[in-house]
């Protein structure tokens, strides 16, 4: 029976864009028991941002890390992610849940209104922005306005254009970041992001308006780099993140039920291998980030410790390699003893100070570009647990101190996005940094891929609009296809 679901009902809810009710573990957790026939706000939060953090936590080590050459499955086939074989099913679970996280977000906002909290208006906007923006950036034009709509006779959602979705969610988050911050209204109950604290829901919000913004950039018609100074220069108006403490980062113990995102620690480890560039990168910058990431290598036969090695990603298939890599170390994520605390980022403070960074660089501001440089850096390396702040003495080295280039920058944005959804491989698209080397066993030239194709039965469940949008796209339902941003 769980194979006739997936099969064939599972697509036909993909083509009205999953406009079932929610799954059962959020219905578990829905439901006032004073109330049985209300849906409370707050109710829908944490099983919410648990999933988020989940998701953010495997998406990043299942797929971004092997695109973004940071590990990847060892030994390697003559495919694979990292050598850019992106296949019709790829994106399939992040449609999936990103649609799952939609219609809790809408039933949030609709309770919200229902029971006169503005604060939870407020967040299912901030949450919209989160997981929308990800949906978008992963696909380009996808259901939005008719989406999760089949109450209301739609079962074959139009496909929203990027450029308004981002419009939408842009102008979300300017009514959420007033709401936040002129509504009485309160929180309650449990909430495992931020405790309840609304001016963090308010610096998130904000955050996420930064990171829209920027990913539009290079959109003339966007004034992207204009709207970041004003926000940066009124942080009255705009507060963002201003240290760990205050950023998207989940608490998990592991307990039920809240576990780990691996349910065991070979989990995390078995057949993977860490990428010889981002070791080497790590290597080159002496960074104390080392021992927390991965394991150490070895000789073959063992008995050498060769430090930190890894291999390289889209190598010859035939290829053999004279030591053990440098494997992930599962304490970072699934540790060994239970109840132990590890973080899980849906959205970090470095990201914030990066993002200055780059503003200020666009600005010709050297010397504040510098200073958000060096903040970003240093939240990026102790925004893990148990990794304490290398100081001044981290910039003395030549590869790690400013130069005043944007590459430098996304260099480390980059290692500070480790674990982060998808955005180490959304901001390479956009800047086209870190310089990944490129090898004659990757497809497609060694183009990196763009996007992922639509779900695999939305030309049967939604044909005519899944048409409509494949048109529009530079080379068809395709990976190589830009979305709107990267033009």
């Amino acid at each position: 029976m769980k194979n006739i679901i997936n099969t064939y009902i599972l697509p036909v809810i993909l083509g009205a864009t999953l406009t079932t009710t929610s799954c059962s573990h959020f219905e578990e957790m829905n439901i006032d028991p004073n109330n049985i026939d209300v849906v409370v706000p707050n109710s829908l939060m944490n099983p919410l941002l648990y999933d988020m953090g989940t998701f953010s936590s495997n998406r990043n080590y299942d797929f971004t890390w092997q695109l973004m050459q940071v590990g990847f499955p060892y030994p390697a086939t003559a495919t694979g992610v990292h050598r850019y074989d992106i296949t019709p099913t790829a994106g399939n679970g992040t449609w999936n849940n990103s649609y799952n996280w939609l219609r809790s977000i809408r039933e949030m906002e609709a309770a919200a209104i229902a029971v006169d909290q503005p604060v939870y208006q407020a967040i299912a906007k901030t949450l919209q922005a989160y997981s929308v923006g990800m949906l978008t950036d992963a696909f380009g034009d996808v259901p939005f306005s008719e989406a999760i709509k089949l109450d209301e006779g739609i079962s074959t959602p139009k496909f929203d254009e990027q450029p308004e979705i981002y419009r939408v969610l842009i102008d979300g988050l300017e009514e959420a970041n007033d709401i936040y911050a002129s509504t009485d209204s309160e929180m309650s109950g449990g909430d495992i992001l931020f405790n309840n604290n609304k001016e963090n829901w308010r610096k998130f919000n904000n955050a996420l308006l930064m990171r829209l913004l920027l990913r539009a950039s290079k959109r003339t018609e966007m004034n992207s780099y204009d709207r970041l100074k004003q926000m940066i220069d009124d942080q009255t108006k705009y507060p963002v993140f201003e240290s760990n403490a205050e950023a998207a980062i989940l608490k998990i113990n592991g307990l039920s039920p809240f576990e780990y995102a691996w349910n065991r620690r070979q989990d995390y480890t078995l057949t993977i291998t860490k990428a010889e560039f981002f070791v080497d990168m790590l290597n080159d910058y002496e960074d104390p980030r080392r021992p927390f990431f991965m394991s150490e290598a070895n000789s073959i036969p063992p008995g050498t410790n060769l430090g930190y090695k890894g291999i390289p990603a889209a190598h010859d298939p035939a290829a053999t390699f004279n030591f053990t890599p440098s494997i992930p170390n599962p304490d970072l994520m699934i540790p060994a003893t239970l109840g132990t605390v590890i973080h899980e980022i849906i959205m970090p403070y470095a990201e914030v100070e990066f993002i200055k960074s780059e503003v200020y660089l666009h600005f010709g501001d050297l010397e504040n570009a510098e200073e958000a440089y060096k903040k970003g850096t240093i939240a990026g390396i102790t925004q893990w647990v148990g990794i304490s702040s290398p100081g001044e003495t981290y910039f003395d080295n030549p590869l790690t101190a400013f130069n005043g280039t944007l590459e430098r920058i996304m260099n480390q944005k980059y290692l500070a996005l480790y674990m982060c959804d998808y955005q180490q491989w959304f901001e390479y698209r956009r800047t086209g940094f870190p310089v990944l080397p490129k090898t004659e066993y990757m497809l497609h030239g060694g183009e990196m891929p763009k996007r992922f194709m639509y779900h695999d039965r939305l030309s049967i469940t939604n044909p005519e609009n899944y048409k409509i949008a494949s048109d529009k796209l530079e080379h068809g339902d395709s990976p190589l296809s830009r979305v709107w941003w990267e033009k």
